[in-house]
């Protein structure tokens, strides 16, 4: 059964598998003790530090292991915004981070800073411009991803840190999805990782602060970890995790122009085989093995259950599923469709056979779903009014955007459709329909019972 979601955990690499067993006899000592097994774990430790800080690009007297990708930024954030309390307590961060970032923003808020979200384009992208209006003599911290986890986009950190290091602001990067294809480059202050994401074992995260950035844990510390990790860390775990991310980096480049090629191939097919999708983030500055596309009138719940029943574990950022009853914070940043949203993200080794097998099945699978929505050619009818409001009042998505593409063609050209919806998906997808279907977003206004959203027909 193809795993095709690489981009939440990669399975181990069997460099981690074999590191983690051959540790489990060697590192279970405490490596702060002087005695013989004690010395060995630290050996170990060490030489797991160096292969990490080689990796990311740092010292090793930078980079300590914490207990997860989200620890590491949650403890980098608060660091970094204690070191600079006596600048201010403004932190920027863009407006599609990881949930981690936001949630770290969220927590700065509510105890009392101030933060701004900067945009992105269609593309998922920010721009260098952006942050610097951002910025202010107050900004403690900026916080920037290296590439985006749901649509792949790669930002332009090297651009960012530019501009904060003119304003004297250090820059933390998120580097969770892309540090197993290569290292970051610009001058950032702080990076986070997690081991996960690159085939390592679960519970390793990385924190690298430069030297010369000011940081103030605040946390209980102790001795270990350079006081910004405490506890007893995972060796084993902690070795597993620097070998396979050295093996993968070892990889990478011959790997990346491979699965590169299999992306390319359903970036271009979907869009032929599947109609009314929408392929989003950056068909170029992007992840090499991830590729994200939304399907017109699909229930995204549906639609993931049909793809896994046909061998297929892919991921998802659609409103349309159980796990969340708003859109995913990235695609409506992007402005872009939600509804039956799929995230392909291909493990190292995915073969083209098993993608060309995907192919085939899409199309049938996404056809099946839409048909058990009602969903056909729209029928041949003569327009009955100017101006239509319809009532989708308690349906869910994708049934509003369904709604809307049946009445449109009962408008004339010119005419209005008015769908009134109190699922807070339509303030997304209808305009993105519309993007996509060549009509025209009119807006929104409220109403006693939900929004009603309305278009005017231009085709």
């Amino acid at each position: 059964m193809p795993y095709f979601d690489t981009a939440s955990a990669a399975p181990l690499h069997p460099v981690a598998r074999q590191a983690l067993q051959a540790s489990l006899d060697e590192g279970w000592a405490d490596p702060a003790r002087l005695y013989r097994e004690g010395r060995r774990a630290r050996l170990l430790l060490d030489a797991a530090r160096e292969a990490a800080a080689e990796a990311v690009g740092c010292r090793p007297d930078e980079l300590v292991f914490t207990p997860s990708g989200t620890h590491a930024v949650h403890t980098g954030v608060a660091g970094a915004l204690a070191g600079r309390r006596r600048v201010g307590a403004h932190l920027v961060v863009s407006a599609v981070e990881h949930s981690s970032v936001l949630h770290a923003a969220e927590a700065h808020e509510a105890a009392g800073g101030t933060v701004a979200r900067v945009a992105v384009d269609r593309a998922g992208a920010v721009s260098a411009s952006g942050y610097a209006s951002a910025l202010d003599a107050s900004t403690a911290l900026a916080c920037l991803q290296s590439a985006n986890h749901e649509v792949g986009t790669v930002q332009p950190v090297a651009e960012v840190a530019e501009v904060c290091a003119a304003a004297g602001v250090p820059l933390l990067v998120d580097a969770a999805q892309s540090l197993g294809w290569g290292p970051v480059e610009g001058g950032w202050s702080v990076l986070t990782a997690s081991a996960h994401k690159w085939g390592g074992p679960a519970g390793v995260g990385l924190l690298a602060v430069r030297k010369g950035v000011r940081f103030s844990p605040q946390f209980p510390s102790d001795e270990r970890e350079s006081g910004r990790s405490p506890g007893f860390v995972n060796l084993p775990a902690v070795v597993a995790a620097a070998a396979s991310l050295r093996a993968v980096r070892a990889e990478a480049e011959a790997e990346a122009a491979r699965l590169r090629t299999l992306v390319d191939r359903i970036r271009r097919r979907v869009a032929r085989l599947v109609p009314d999708v929408e392929v989003v983030g950056d068909p170029q500055r992007r992840l090499p093995h991830l590729v994200t596309f939304s399907c017109l009138y699909v229930d995204g719940e549906t639609l993931l259950h049909e793809l896994d029943r046909a061998g297929y574990s892919v991921s998802s950022g659609s409103s349309c599923t159980s796990s969340t009853l708003t859109p995913s914070h990235v695609l409506r940043a992007m402005g872009v469709l939600s509804e039956g949203n799929v995230r392909v993200s291909l493990p190292p080794g995915t073969t083209a056979q098993e993608v060309n097998g995907f192919l085939e099945v899409l199309p049938g699978v996404v056809a099946g779903v839409r048909a058990t929505l009602g969903v056909g050619a729209p029928p041949a009818e003569a327009p009955v009014s100017d101006a239509l409001e319809i009532d989708a009042l308690g349906l869910r998505c994708p049934q509003p955007v369904i709604e809307l593409a049946r009445a449109i063609g009962t408008v004339p050209v010119g005419g209005t459709v008015t769908v009134l919806s109190d699922d807070e998906v339509a303030r997304l997808d209808i305009p993105a329909w519309c993007t996509m279907r060549g009509h025209t977003y009119v807006g929104e206004a409220p109403r006693p019972a939900g929004v009603a959203y309305t278009v005017r027909r231009r085709v």
